[in-house]
This record gives structure tokens, sequence and C-alpha cells, in this order.
């Protein structure tokens, strides 16, 4: 085990997320997606809800600070958009707004995504697709082992 990294990250999703460069996509999908039809990188993390594993991967993974306008799609829950957000909110402050894509260009996305871990979400459509942006660097000074 490693000290500050949730449990619901497994080691071959923190290998993942580590190789992956900006502008790469993870793709977190819930239980119903059928991730080997469109990813050849597929990892699993059953019984993790989406909001849960959210919240283990943001604390380690930049997130891409430009996103398209919003293009119409499919209806969801909202409850399933306000809990993927409020992690959002909270750990990447800033981020830009949720793009929702029509099922069949978020099945074209995931196709090009570096990964897809499919989790124990339930909800429909509660798949969430995360662009990588580039990892910040802290200012020199701020690393105790530089001084």
């Amino acid at each position: 085990m490693l000290i500050g990294i949730s449990p619901v990250v497994s080691p071959d999703l923190l290998a993942t997320m580590c190789r992956m460069g900006h502008g790469e996509e993870l793709v977190l999908a819930d239980a119903h997606f059928p991730g080997h039809m469109f990813c050849s990188h597929v990892l699993r993390a059953d019984g993790v809800r989406i909001a849960e594993l959210l919240d283990g991967v943001l604390r380690l993974f930049a997130v891409d600070s430009y996103v398209p306008d919003p293009v119409p799609g499919d209806q969801l829950d909202p409850s399933v958009h306000e809990r993927y957000r409020a992690v959002i909110d909270r750990l990447a402050p800033g981020t830009p707004p949720t793009t929702f894509l029509p099922r069949f260009d978020f099945y074209a996305r995931a196709r090009q995504a570096t990964a897809v871990v499919i989790t124990g979400e339930t909800a429909k459509y509660g798949n969430i697709l995360l662009k990588k942006g580039v990892t910040p660097v802290p200012p020199p000074g701020t690393n105790s082992k530089e001084k």
C-alpha cells in the first residue's frame, strides 16, 4: 500500500494513469458498458461506484482545462451528474463545465481511449470520460528535497 492513494485505485489503474500523456482519455464506465467491445485496455473496479473512484482518481490525475461546448445527448438522471460534478469541483476546481455526448459519440470516443475501467456503477448512462491535462509542477522551493 502507498500512503495517500485511495484503495479503490488499483495498481493497474495507477500504472495506466502514470503512463498517460496530455490529451489521452480514460473512461470510467458503468457496470453495463461493453468495455472490451471498444477498447483493448480494460481494467476492473467491480463493486466501486464511479463517484468514489472519481474521488480517488482526481487526487492523482490533472484534468485537461479545455472542454468543447456541450452537445445535446441522451437524458440521464441529474443526480448522477451532480454526484460526479461535486467530486470534480472539489478536487479539480476551475474545470470547465461537463460536456454531454450522445451515446454513439461517447462510444466513438471510448474506442480512442487509453483505457476503460469497468466499475460497479449501476446508474443509467453513468459513464464519464476524463481527458488528462498537464500535470502541475510545483514552484521551486516548495519541495522539501530541494531545500
